[in-house]
């Protein structure tokens, strides 16, 4: 924490890897859970931003974002009572920004009306609203233990080639009431971000995912590219197509190389 903020950066986004798993994630919203733990530790002793990401994947013992039917389907209904949840134990714990990243319709609303009802209409709601059914995500799954055991998440993440419907959800998520809205991963969507932030006012957010900064990790250490600099042109990318916020597991790199450090 003190190699963060002394990097610069203002914030940090939160995901909990729990000892426990059940098959409704229990352990996302309780009082005494990880990212809770994790979420008020950073707000007691530090001054950073706290993003807190909501999904149920590294909390269920089947890794699947959302409550499971009998047929091995989501309950979407069920799912978005189980991320209100969550939202709360999350905003009591001290998280400045909810971000919901289980791509469920209707969650923004969902987490909206928890938020304000339990007394927390200041937290905002950072709604990974486009969030495309990738491969770049399997290195944070490898991590977090997070894989789904039973089917796959291409029924609620976006598809790949479809930019119009990820700009109708965009939309769906500023009605419902989101503040900033995201785009994930971000290199392969340059156009979805440039179309959004011509689109629409809100902040635009875009994740650099694990798979992202794997390659280049990976090409750099065989000597293919210069890291340094890749990092930077990715991130400028990133950057000029429109996002006015990169999530990026280079955060702290970038910062030490704008401050002049190694």
């Amino acid at each position: 924490m003190n190699r963060i903020e002394e990097s610069g950066l203002g914030s940090v986004i939160v995901f909990g890897i729990p000892r426990n798993k059940d098959s409704v994630g229990t352990e996302a919203y309780a009082k005494d859970g990880v990212s809770q733990k994790a979420i008020s530790g950073l707000r007691e002793n530090s001054d950073l931003c706290v993003i807190a990401d909501l999904c149920l994947c590294e909390y269920t013992n089947h890794g699947n974002c959302g409550i499971l039917c009998e047929d091995g389907g989501i309950s979407n209904d069920d799912t978005l009572e189980q991320y209100a949840k969550c939202a709360v134990a999350q905003a009591e714990a001290g998280a400045n920004i909810i971000a919901p990243s289980g791509m469920m319709d209707g969650q923004v609303a969902a987490l909206r009306t928890a938020l304000d009802d339990a007394g927390f209409k200041d937290v905002m709601v950072m709604a990974y609203s486009s969030k495309f059914f990738s491969s770049y995500y399997g290195p944070f799954r490898d991590v977090v233990f997070s894989a789904p055991q039973r089917n796959d998440r291409s029924v609620h993440q976006m598809p790949c080639g479809n930019r119009r419907e990820a700009l109708r959800e965009i939309a769906l998520d500023i009605e419902e009431g989101a503040d900033i809205v995201m785009i994930k991963p971000a290199g392969p969507y340059l156009d979805v971000i440039r179309e959004a932030r011509c689109s629409f006012e809100l902040p635009i957010a875009a994740y650099q995912v694990s798979g992202e900064y794997n390659m280049i990790k990976a090409a750099a250490e065989r000597g293919w590219i210069n890291e340094d600099c890749a990092v930077m042109e990715s991130i400028l990318g990133i950057r000029r197509a429109g996002a006015d916020i990169v999530i990026t597991y280079y955060a702290d790199k970038i910062a030490n190389m704008l401050r002049g450090r190694s």
